[in-house]
């Protein structure tokens, strides 16, 4: 289970680009709510344990456990369907006495594990009809699950999610054309019922939100667009350096209340503001430093599944970043995805922490494995 393995084979840029932008998150968090300052420090130095901890697992050992990781996933999410916590409409969290838990974002890294392992076992047999009607009804499941919490964002989040593992394992070409040319289809036939004022495909919140995004100038939907504007707003007020940390400009998004959520779901608001442009292309930057490292760990992979493993862990987080700013800026309909490593937010803090705890171990093992080969092959010279 733990091995040792030789310090200079960890990737310390990759731990350097986070706890930068782990401390970026702490000071915006602090900025915006300063209650909740002390409790993202915890969630980032748990993190780190729980990220050191697992970056000295073997991984493919945890692969042995994947059918009964899937199953507790799914209990976790049938515990939260049957004693969840609801809050603004939903059930998403489980309250274990001491901490509120969204399991669902647990269930993101438990599926890169779970799908790592079966796309491994089906290496050969990938692009069959058998191996892909296997994987698309386990992904329904819990995809299922996820979306009656309601959860729709965490839902697309984890077909993404799917999409990217599959195509890595080595989904035919002709698959996926085959797959856009049916999808396509369905997207504009899911809009065009979607719109509809008695649909009953989505909550009617959620429809608003695409509404205020497709008419931004319809009245009817202007509260759902206010925020999104306000957040424009605010991220254009900071201009290149912004106002500072916890500046005391009354008109400001913190201080004038205009932005709901910006210790979450708008922190991006709050970055723009106070830290400016040059702020907001470094939190950018960090991010997708984190997500090259995972990829290029990808590509030094002993096999298949750590190679879907890499591969799973930077599309979360470049997903994620990418709907979270694009939502802050009004490029996309407004929905609650927090931003990397810095919004607030344990559950998805600790999980991409665990995440990247697993990408750090394929890294390990790759060196370990090129170390040990070149060594029995001198062995065999001598």
């Amino acid at each position: 289970m733990l091995k040792q393995y030789k310090l200079r084979f960890y990737n310390f840029r990759l731990i350097l680009w986070l706890l930068a932008v782990s401390t970026i998150g702490v000071l915006l968090v602090g900025s915006a709510m300063e209650s909740l300052q002390k409790r993202q420090m915890a969630g980032v130095i748990f993190g780190l344990v729980v990220m050191l901890v697992v970056s000295l697992i073997d991984f493919s050992w945890i692969l042995n456990f994947s059918w009964i990781l899937y199953i507790f996933n799914l209990l976790l999410l049938l515990a939260v369907r049957l004693l969840g916590d609801s809050a603004n409409g939903a059930t998403r969290w489980l309250d274990l006495g001491f901490v509120r838990f969204q399991p669902t974002e647990l269930s993101k890294i438990i599926l890169i594990l779970f799908f790592a392992k079966f796309f491994l076992e089906h290496e050969d047999d990938l692009n069959t009809f058998k191996t892909i009607a296997q994987s698309l009804v386990l992904l329904a499941v819990p995809l299922v699950m996820i979306y009656i919490q309601p959860d729709l964002k965490n839902t697309i989040t984890a077909l993404f999610l799917f999409c990217v593992m599959i195509y890595v394992a080595g989904l035919s070409y002709k698959v996926i054309g085959g797959v856009i040319l049916i999808a396509v289809p369905m997207l504009l036939i899911f809009l065009s019922i979607v719109i509809q004022p008695d649909q009953h495909l989505i909550k009617d919140y959620q429809r608003d939100r695409i509404m205020s995004f497709l008419y931004p100038e319809d009245e009817e939907y202007s509260d759902d667009i206010a925020q999104q504007q306000n957040s424009i707003t605010a991220i254009g007020s900071g201009k290149l350096t912004g106002k500072g940390l916890k500046n005391n400009d009354v008109s400001s998004a913190n201080n004038g209340n205009f932005v709901s959520e910006n210790q979450t779901d708008f922190i991006f608001a709050v970055a723009g503001e106070e830290l400016g442009f040059i702020g907001c292309c470094t939190i950018i930057l960090l991010l997708f430093l984190i997500a090259f490292e995972c990829v290029r760990l990808s590509l030094r992979a002993k096999d298949l599944s750590g190679k879907i493993i890499c591969c799973g862990v930077a599309s979360v987080i470049m997903f994620q970043t990418f709907v979270n700013i694009g939502v802050a800026t009004g490029m996309m309909p407004n929905t609650g995805t927090p931003l990397p490593f810095v919004s607030y937010g344990l559950s998805s803090l600790v999980s991409l922490y665990a995440g990247l705890g697993l990408a750090l171990n394929v890294g390990l093992q790759s060196s370990a494995y090129k170390e040990l080969h070149q060594s029995t092959w001198r062995e065999e010279l001598l």
